[in-house]
């Protein structure tokens, strides 16, 4: 966890710089910025074009910028060699938004995996895919949206505390067959703080709180597990593929920052 922070803050500083740059050099900080977090979260370690094996969807001019839709999805034929999934959004204060690892149930048919994210200002959104072998292969999409890191939650604290850690878990089964691709939706109530939010009435900035891990399984076997911060949208909502038994039940596992545990499982109404 102290390397995680120290990651997170290091990142937090290259944003911070960013944001001071002049007009006239913003295209060269634009690569110093990624440069700085290729070098903070890959090391000296290649990335490999993606174009084919990572399909990276997401709107070039946003409608919200605190939710913007992102979906990856990666092949049957490449998809079954990936371990894990990073998405980036270069420009924002803490650009790792999150990072997938898979397990046994991801499956090794086609791969999708959608989310909803902040995004703070004109930036480049990644995703990075990394195979059994420890190769990295990334796709990039510029997407026009600002402010959507401190834009101000839909409810007031208190009415979010009333259904924090409620969980919606929806299955819908394209086949019966256990070998076929599925498909499940999680919805997480959580208001996600980034901790850049400003409360209009007193002026303060309303602290940091939301959704840092969260664990798939269906059955016994893992989907995903993901590690998060502020990036992700209020309310986290993960729509994805698995491979597994259709009549297993599903269940998750998130926490959050302060240490908050919440639990849920599909349900035959559900399903």
């Amino acid at each position: 966890m102290r390397s995680i922070a120290i990651r997170s803050a290091t990142l937090a500083l290259l944003g911070m710089a960013l944001a001071f740059a002049a007009p006239n050099s913003r295209a060269a900080d634009d690569t110093a910025i990624w440069d700085g977090i290729k070098s903070a979260t890959f090391g000296s370690r290649d990335l490999l074009d993606g174009a084919g094996k990572v399909k990276l969807e997401a709107p070039y001019r946003a409608e919200d910028a605190s939710t913007v839709p992102i979906t990856i999805r990666l092949p049957a034929e490449f998809a079954k060699d990936v371990k894990s999934l990073t998405l980036v959004i270069d420009k924002n204060p803490s650009p790792i938004v999150a990072t997938f690892n898979y397990g046994d149930a991801a499956g090794t048919g086609e791969r999708v995996l959608a989310t909803r994210v902040r995004i703070d200002q004109y930036s480049d959104v990644r995703a990075i895919a990394e195979t059994a072998d420890g190769k990295l292969y990334m796709t990039s999409s510029f997407v026009k949206a600002s402010g959507g890191c401190s834009a101000p939650a839909s409810k007031d604290a208190e009415e979010a505390a009333k259904s924090m850690g409620k969980m919606k878990i929806r299955t819908a089964f394209k086949d019966p067959d256990a070998a076929a691709v599925q498909e499940a939706e999680v919805m997480i109530r959580h208001p996600n703080n980034s901790g850049l939010q400003m409360d209009q009435v007193t002026g303060l900035y309303t602290p940091a709180h939301f959704v840092d891990k969260i664990e798939v399984r269906t059955g016994d076997k893992l989907v995903f597990a993901m590690t998060g911060g502020i990036s992700i949208s209020e309310n986290p909502h993960f729509r994805f593929s698995y491979q597994g038994n259709p009549t297993d039940v599903m269940s998750v596992h998130a926490e959050d920052s302060e240490g908050m545990a919440f639990n849920g499982k599909s349900t035959p109404s559900q399903s």
